[in-house]
């Protein structure tokens, strides 16, 4: 690349929503943006944005206009994938109209129809992969409604690992959230993706899932999304998930 092609630095902050062209300039100067793990102050910078790493204050910033990152809260009775040759309600028809062209999107772990929470889709064919691969331990939380009282002792019991008939199983966190009659909702928190691991997990310990919500995934929080909405991530959150990720 010569000096006369890509796109100036503080110019392609500015698109991707860091900041104002302005403040972007003093970002440079102050030596917070890196391009390609390297430090530049040079307001005259080029760079490619097809190419090019940048990132602010250590964070990976997405500055492809191609690249699609989504979160959605997945309804109840709604399947995880883009398509169901049973016509079945799936993730595929909430998107259809909604999202430009679909641009070739991957869903990010799956949920059971019976659950309701957090899915991402991307075209970003590389971190969706590092997301789902277990080596990189990605952290999911998810909130359950199980009957009855959780007694004292469980959260340690989950953590130190349970043997399930395809392996061993251990939390990275476990709370209760709260109580109701006859109720009690807990938060756990795993890196594991296997096939309905947290209701089998507690069902395990004699207390079988009544309602599951997955909220977190990574750096990226369910919030108040309203069932079958979908928004863009913000670039702190798809900073974080490159981040999670090693990308």
């Amino acid at each position: 690349m010569t000096d006369q092609e890509g796109v100036r630095l503080q110019k392609l902050l500015s698109q991707a929503g860091i900041a104002s062209r302005r403040v972007a300039e003093k970002m440079i100067l102050d030596g917070r943006v890196e391009v390609d793990d390297r430090i530049v102050t040079e307001l005259g910078t080029r760079v490619d944005p097809s190419v090019s790493v940048i990132r602010v204050d250590g964070v990976r910033i997405s500055i492809d206009d191609t690249l699609v990152h989504l979160a959605i809260n997945k309804p109840i009775g709604m399947h995880s994938t883009m398509s169901d040759d049973r016509g079945r309600p799936c993730v595929g028809d909430l998107i259809e109209h909604r999202v430009r062209g679909n641009k070739k999107l991957f869903h990010v772990g799956r949920l059971d129809a019976d659950t309701e929470g957090l899915l991402l889709l991307t075209n970003d064919g590389e971190l969706a992969h590092r997301l789902m691969h277990p080596s990189y331990e990605v952290p999911k939380s998810y909130i359950a409604t199980v009957l009855g009282s959780v007694p004292r002792g469980l959260g340690r019991k989950l953590k130190d690992g349970i043997e399930l008939d395809d392996g061993p199983i251990h939390l990275d966190d476990f709370a209760v959230v709260d109580t109701v009659p006859g109720k009690t909702l807990v938060r756990v928190t795993l890196h594991e993706g296997r096939k309905r691991i947290v209701r089998r997990l507690l069902a395990e310990v004699g207390f079988p899932v009544q309602a599951l919500v997955r909220t977190d995934i990574g750096g990226v929080t369910l919030g108040d999304q309203r069932p079958g909405s979908i928004r863009v991530l913000t670039q702190k959150e798809i900073g974080e998930l490159y981040k999670a990720v090693g990308l």
